[in-house]
């Protein structure tokens, strides 16, 4: 099967998401829970050269998006990576990287309740986490039923909010650090420290790699939009130039406040309870600025929340349309929605959030599930693009990856290495727990269905 040919099984989207929304919606993909409460476990791992490792994560994010643009502008459908690995690679690849997806997308998004529960707590202490992490899940499915126009709207100012945030927070940041008409906090927190800049060795500094790459992860929703885009050969390069600057600057230079102004042994955690922005804010003695953060930061989970029930439902839109999955989840609503693939994404949403029900660690284990998950895919979207240039070529594109494919293999290195360097971690070891059952289960479940088409299609017109 060609990507043309999935481009062709999978119209009926519409193709109304503007140049604007779809930066809006990258960046609100990829700005979420991973940075403004991710990043407290990134400083315990790492201390202040948590800088260095969100400036790592950021390369492979950057080559990453790189590729799966290419391949987006020449083939715009839903099922983006998952048709490019099916096309470049081969069927099982592209059954797998897209179920894969899916089931990270759905954790992703309990995770991201849970967050969100665990922030609205800084106000209502007493009210449940569980309870805020399916309301905020109930309300998110409802407004990705409706129209994709009314989607990238709402994810357009969802996103704008945490925007303006991390550039208020970084400004005010800096205005503390360098002391302007006030006393300078200075850059003693980066060195002066008891094990100075790197307290942890080179050894945590690699593992808050691992959770800076889980904090971009969500940036690959530019190629699944490039189904419903209106000029994708033109917006998606336009919108990765604009997007992958500001996130690589965002990230950095919001960690780099973070562990500046407050020790990292005050910021770093094991388990996540509140983020570390609103921790800044507190220790600065801004209650009331506190309170707006924690505000921020909800803003910031339901949007992340919003996309990723976005790409879930296409994930699963598109498994259905290649005949991966039952034939009423490729069904689209008179609003050009995919309600039914919505509907069941959202029940295995529900049943994630209701983790935090069970344990307080529910974040730090569904991040580690879902992490190991991402992982895979990213490797398997940069081997798929290999596949694509050597098919390919550059000639004729209007996004090129540079230093091909040297890029390429240094992202493909390093992800590889964090995917075997998590299971030394005793945090984020569910994801091995979890990852590589999950792999054979799926693959099994590919090769069993290959096998019932085989025999279907070797029996004789007067058995069937």
């Amino acid at each position: 099967m060609s990507a043309g040919g999935a481009s062709e099984r999978e119209q009926g989207l519409r193709r109304s998401l503007g140049k604007a929304q779809i930066v809006m919606i990258g960046l609100g993909g990829a700005i979420g829970t991973g940075l403004f409460m991710g990043s407290g476990l990134a400083v315990g791992y790492a201390g202040p050269a948590v800088i260095v490792s969100y400036a790592l994560a950021g390369f492979v994010a950057l080559v990453m998006v790189f590729s799966l643009s290419e391949m987006a502008v020449v083939h715009p459908t839903a099922g983006s990576f998952g048709t490019y690995a099916e096309t470049y690679l081969n069927p099982w690849a592209g059954f797998v990287v897209r179920y894969t997806y899916w089931i990270a997308q759905v954790i992703a998004i309990g995770g991201e309740a849970v967050a969100a529960g665990l922030y609205m707590q800084y106000w209502f202490p007493h009210v449940p986490v569980w309870a805020w992490a399916l309301g905020f899940c109930l309300v998110l499915l409802y407004f990705n039923s409706r129209s994709v126009g009314s989607f990238g709207t709402l994810e357009s100012w969802l996103a704008l909010i945490k925007v303006v945030a991390i550039v208020l927070f970084i400004i005010l940041g800096l205005v503390r650090i360098l002391g302007l008409g006030q006393p300078a906090i200075g850059l003693h927190n980066l060195t002066g420290l008891p094990g100075g800049f790197l307290p942890k060795g080179v050894a945590g500094l690699w593992m808050a790699v691992t959770v800076g790459i889980f904090s971009f992860n969500g940036i690959e929703v530019i190629a699944v939009t490039s189904g419903e885009t209106e000029n994708p050969r033109v917006a998606i390069p336009a919108a990765l130039r604009t997007m992958v600057l500001r996130l690589f600057l965002f990230y950095v230079l919001a960690v780099t406040v973070i562990v500046a102004i407050i020790p990292w042994t005050e910021t770093g955690v094991k388990v996540v309870a509140q983020s570390p922005f609103v921790t800044v804010f507190q220790n600065s003695g801004l209650r009331d600025a506190a309170g707006v953060m924690n505000f921020v930061v909800i803003s910031a989970a339901l949007s992340s929340m919003n996309t990723n029930v976005y790409l879930c439902s296409r994930m699963m839109f598109s498994l259905s349309r290649g005949g991966y999955a039952p034939r009423p989840l490729g069904t689209l609503s008179e609003l050009g929605s995919p309600v039914a693939a919505i509907l069941v994404s959202g029940v295995f949403v529900l049943m994630a959030a209701a983790a935090s029900a069970f344990t307080p660690d529910a974040y730090a284990d569904l991040f580690g599930v879902a992490l190991f998950a991402a992982i895979l895919v990213w490797i398997v979207i940069l081997v798929s693009h290999l596949s694509f240039r050597r098919r390919h070529g550059a000639a004729d594109l209007p996004v090129r990856m540079p230093f091909f494919p040297w890029m390429q293999y240094a992202g493909i290195a390093m992800l590889v290495g964090v995917l075997v360097t998590m299971g030394l971690d005793p945090t984020l070891d569910v994801s091995w727990l979890y990852g590589v059952p999950w792999v054979a289960l799926i693959s099994l479940a590919y090769f069993v269905r290959r096998a019932r088409l085989r025999i279907a299609s070797a029996r004789p017109p007067d058995e069937g």
